[in-house]
């Protein structure tokens, strides 16, 4: 007797996140390395889809996790150290042409994981905590530019503040204000898979195709699929939409390692390049 076929049944978290991996190294191999002229604009294209995928899978490990502290802690551990490198980049290690990786997504992740948390602890009726969670990481970018603008003396202490514990979701260029609104869109319509999938691409078109577009003075059309082509992220909602609800099996700490390691490797790698281009000329 023949064995049946297994039949596919949908992602699961760990092979969402392996997706997103694959697709976040084509987008940054075209971020490093794209002054070369070698590496194709759709390795970028592509790249769109990746950082959603992990968005998506951090609502998901925060709305599964045994020890929300400590799947926070983690998280924002990392995003503290590589915001201080990045500090130190800006400072001290630019490339020959100005170039500085923009790594902050896991600073965007941290700032939503208080901002749910504090939504949690709302429907608890647990009123104080949970608003301050919610409307302090919302409210300190405009107290950090008041302040910057009150006491310039002060724009230091606010930058590295920024870099370090406390970042400004307005300043994050990897993410920021906009991730932070699909996050929470994603996370209020998780029960309900086909929605969400349809509201976030929907969000996707609005927030990082239609609105860029409107705002830019003198944009074409065909920029869209040229330069503007952010809302190309919107594709995530397929990947989402098919998630089997699954955690799968694999090494959860790889992701995290991988992730800063492939930055500073292929950081590093443009800058000599970079610095023997620049010889050269």
């Amino acid at each position: 007797m023949m064995e049946k076929r297994k039949q596919w049944k949908g992602f699961t978290d760990f092979q969402l996140k392996w997706l997103a991996l694959v697709l976040m190294v084509f987008d940054h191999i075209h971020y490093f390395f794209g002054f070369t002229g070698k590496v194709p604009e759709w390795f970028s294209m592509l790249g769109r889809v990746s950082a959603p995928l992990f968005l998506f899978c951090l609502l998901e490990g925060f709305a599964h996790t045994r020890n929300r502290k400590k799947y926070f802690l983690r998280i924002y551990a990392i995003a503290v150290g590589m915001g201080a490198l990045q500090y130190v980049f800006l400072s001290f290690v630019r490339r020959p042409d100005g170039f500085v990786p923009q790594n902050q997504m896991l600073a965007t992740f941290s700032i939503l994981l208080v901002i749910l948390q504090g939504i949690e602890w709302c429907r608890q009726r647990q009123w104080l905590k949970g608003l301050c969670a919610v409307l302090l990481p919302l409210l300190w970018p405009v107290l950090g530019m008041g302040l910057i603008y009150q006491v310039p003396a002060s724009t230091p202490v606010v930058l590295i503040l920024h870099y370090t514990v406390l970042p400004m979701h307005t300043a994050i260029m990897d993410g920021g204000t906009y991730f932070i609104l699909e996050g929470l869109l994603l996370y209020g319509l998780r029960k309900n898979r086909a929605l969400q999938a349809a509201a976030f691409f929907a969000a996707a078109l609005l927030l990082e195709g239609l609105a860029p577009f409107l705002l830019t003075p003198g944009a074409e059309f065909r920029m869209l699929f040229t330069q503007m082509y952010g809302w190309m992220s919107g594709f995530a909602a397929i990947p989402m939409y098919l998630y089997n609800g699954k955690r799968g099996r694999g090494n959860k700490q790889m992701f995290y390692w991988f992730y800063q390691a492939h930055v500073y490797v292929q950081y590093g790698i443009s800058r000599v390049m970079k610095i023997f281009q620049w010889q050269q000329a």
